[in-house]
């Protein structure tokens, strides 16, 4: 599949329209959906996009997996997952939700399945399968594409937009604008956050923006050498003055500089939060559920099945070997031990040790490692039931660009679904009131 087709050279005429019905700016998921619903309304269209290609981070989703959206049953808990601004979402989502995107992709061709935590993958496991549908269905609804077209200014009369003017110098007319430019998060996909710029010039509140959903780097050096491991259903504790203030359990995965995966950068806000008063430290429960006595008879039992074993090379499960050698060595047990040379003491220390499993956090990483950023346009400058600019009549602000923070699990997608449609329609509907 190729994003770089109908590509036009910068300065040269787009086509010999002089106005268009919608300007899309951005060609990530948020305005492939937008243009492509306003063309399927009827609308002449035409998407500017500053990368050579559409929907870099659309790739990078889901660890290149795209998750779709997520199929969480339950309305209000899906609609808590955006904050205590959520409920402001209630009527996008009734008029194109989960099922209506579910529908939407499978009509297009792309066949979908549900994971744990309700989470809604291509049953390809390709992101680019997602962009190429989108693309398509763009492409199939006569949008037309400009790619390196970087935006330099918006121009504005009283309160409606104008145009945009390229970098080129080219200027690009039409009667409403749909801004799609995301957030922070990912800078090397595009997302530098100029849209906030643009809608700061034209009186627009921005809520400072903030890395959201971020890995944690953590203190200790050889957290590196247990780089690539993944934990599934683990327990995850965060501490600060040795009392527990988070408590989670899911997946979890060891990075080269900390920790990451779905569970941890849902939480990430949060220790974030928690970092401007002093410390925190985060603790892992690699048996979350069983208690010491129970932990006891298995870690017995493993010693008993493996008599004549060193305990270095005994294999417990749920336990990778190289944090095993870690535990042991912070308890300065010798790995060359055998495992009937272990007191009783030293493996109630080995249990205790692998219930809590505890390093120091350094820091938060930044934009670069980022999923989404918080922060955005006041959400109370945005009509919901239109997504339109409330200064800017012929003005629409979907996606990442609006003031929402979210967890991880296919709710930003669904955000950029969701509200790219809704702005898609409306348009259309503007242009022909």
């Amino acid at each position: 599949m190729k994003t770089k087709t109908e590509k036009t050279k910068q300065g040269q005429k787009t086509s010999n329209i002089n106005v268009w019905d919608v300007c899309v700016i951005g060609g990530g998921p948020a305005g492939l959906m937008s243009a492509g619903i306003a063309g399927k309304n009827g609308g002449k269209v035409i998407l500017l996009e500053k990368n050579e290609i559409m929907g870099k981070k659309l790739l990078l989703t889901g660890g290149g997996r795209c998750n779709i959206t997520n199929a969480e049953p339950d309305k209000r808990k899906f609609v808590s997952v955006f904050g205590k601004r959520g409920s402001v979402l209630f009527s996008p989502l009734s008029v194109f939700g989960v099922d209506d995107t579910i529908r939407f992709f499978e009509g297009l061709g792309l066949k979908t399945k549900v994971e744990p935590g309700f989470r809604v993958f291509p049953q390809s496991d390709k992101s680019l399968d997602v962009l190429g549908v989108l693309v398509s269905f763009a492409k199939n609804n006569g949008v037309q594409f400009k790619l390196d077209a970087e935006v330099s200014l918006i121009k504005k009369n009283e309160n409606k937009i104008e145009s945009v003017i390229l970098k080129s110098g080219e200027e690009v007319k039409a009667k409403n604008f749909i801004l799609a430019t995301g957030g922070l998060s990912r800078p090397d996909t595009g997302s530098t956050g100029d849209g906030f710029k643009w809608l700061k010039k034209l009186g627009h509140n921005i809520v400072d923006p903030n890395p959201s959903l971020v890995p944690i780097k953590i203190k200790e050096e050889w957290i590196s050498e247990l780089a690539g491991i993944t934990l599934e259903n683990i327990g995850i504790s965060v501490y600060q003055n040795n009392e527990k203030l988070i408590s989670k359990k899911g997946r979890l995965l060891f990075t080269h500089e900390g920790i990451s995966g779905p569970t941890v950068l849902n939480m990430s806000k949060d220790v974030g939060e928690l970092l401007k008063n002093g410390p925190v430290k985060i603790s892992l429960d690699f048996f979350s559920g069983s208690g010491l006595d129970v932990m006891n008879q298995r870690l017995l039992k493993a010693f008993e099945n493996n008599q004549n074993k060193k305990i270095k090379n005994i294999i417990l499960e749920d336990v990778p070997a190289k944090i095993f050698q870690k535990v042991l060595e912070d308890l300065e047990i010798d790995g060359d031990w055998y495992s009937n040379e272990i007191t009783k003491e030293e493996r109630y220390s080995i249990i205790e040790k692998m219930k809590k499993f505890e390093f120091e956090v350094d820091s938060l990483a930044g934009y670069d490692k980022a999923i989404v950023s918080s922060g955005g346009v006041d959400l109370d400058e945005v009509d919901f039931k239109t997504m339109s600019s409330k200064l800017y009549s012929n003005l629409f602000l979907i996606g990442d660009i609006l003031n929402f923070d979210r967890n991880s699990g296919g709710y930003s997608l669904q955000l950029c679904w969701t509200t790219g449609y809704i702005a898609g329609k409306s348009a259309m509907i503007n242009i022909n009131n």
